[in-house]
């Protein structure tokens, strides 16, 4: 039996789980999400609790089930809570500022980065060296802050670029005099 797939999820106060066939959307006071889920997977909602329970023991059942109570525990974490990634810029003259909504990115390119955030997502520059994406999504958080992180990734010889909060870059020596 998959360990994760079998552990219950519970439904916070100010959650509302609705499932309509393999349909489940998931409402909280950070917003509204929803997902068609795996026909073969069940799922069922009683006392606040959310079970998810598999047809069989047949390696794609198997597989499934975790990866379905993992997705419904993600959507119920997130309308209530929340998720956020955090990235740091490093390097000489390269900053991050806000305009509106809109992500302005200057890293050492003749031109600035704009970064339009989908619908949901919000991005916050508490300083020009640091960002913060946020959002009740699990996926499109990860997603933006990858794309953010992928128009200039750390390099390895001083460092520079943007990187994960707490994100260790293998440092490699520079040409070594001959």
């Amino acid at each position: 039996m998959s360990r994760i797939g079998k552990k219950p999820i519970p439904i916070p106060d100010g959650v509302k789980v609705s499932l309509d066939g393999s349909a489940l959307t998931v409402t909280g006071p950070l917003g509204e999400l929803s997902r068609e889920l795996h026909p073969d997977m069940t799922v069922k909602i009683e006392d606040g609790v959310i079970n998810v329970e598999r047809p069989s023991d047949r390696q794609q059942h198997r597989s499934l089930h975790g990866l379905t109570r993992s997705l419904v525990a993600n959507m119920v974490e997130g309308v209530h809570v929340g998720f956020s990634k955090k990235l740091e810029i490093i390097g000489v003259g390269f900053r991050a500022a806000l305009k509106g909504k809109n992500l302005y990115l200057l890293l050492g390119f003749s031109h600035p980065i704009l970064v339009f955030p989908p619908p949901g997502i919000t991005i916050e520059v508490p300083e020009q060296t640091s960002i913060i994406v946020k959002g009740p999504n699990k996926e499109m958080v990860g997603e933006i802050a990858a794309k953010i992180r992928s128009y200039r990734p750390p390099e390895p010889y001083k460092g520079k670029g943007i990187r994960y909060q707490g994100e260790y870059v293998r440092r490699k020596a520079g040409k070594a005099a001959v």
